[in-house]
């Protein structure tokens, strides 16, 4: 995960699923915030209405989705939401934010 975050690839997208709050006190850095809880048809939205809502373009159906949140609750469920509208390669982050702070992971601030 700290390759990731410190060398992002354009094959892999960052996807941090806590809500707002949560995003704004830290992230992963490279991470885009797609709430999950508030947000549970986010993977469903058309390309348009998925950018207009949480201002990022939605993941390309062929691209590698890494899903975290605070503890692997709500990354789970995202993966599985994933996963149902047609994504093939999802990956959980299990021990997501607590995991990454636990282990000395720096953690990125909106501007």
């Amino acid at each position: 995960m700290k390759k990731l975050s410190s060398a992002p690839k354009s094959t892999t997208i960052l996807i941090d699923v806590r809500e707002p709050h949560e995003y704004k006190e830290g992230f992963i850095p490279s991470a885009l915030n797609m709430p999950i809880t508030s947000n549970p048809d986010a993977m469903f939205l058309t390309p348009e209405d998925f950018q207009a809502r949480f201002g990022f373009p939605k993941p390309e159906i062929d691209k590698e989705v890494v899903f975290y949140c605070k503890s692997g609750v709500r990354s789970g469920a995202a993966a599985q939401l994933a996963r149902q509208s047609g994504y093939k390669d999802v990956v959980e982050y299990k021990g997501s934010w607590l995991d990454w702070t636990k282990n000395g992971g720096a953690a990125a601030k909106p501007s």
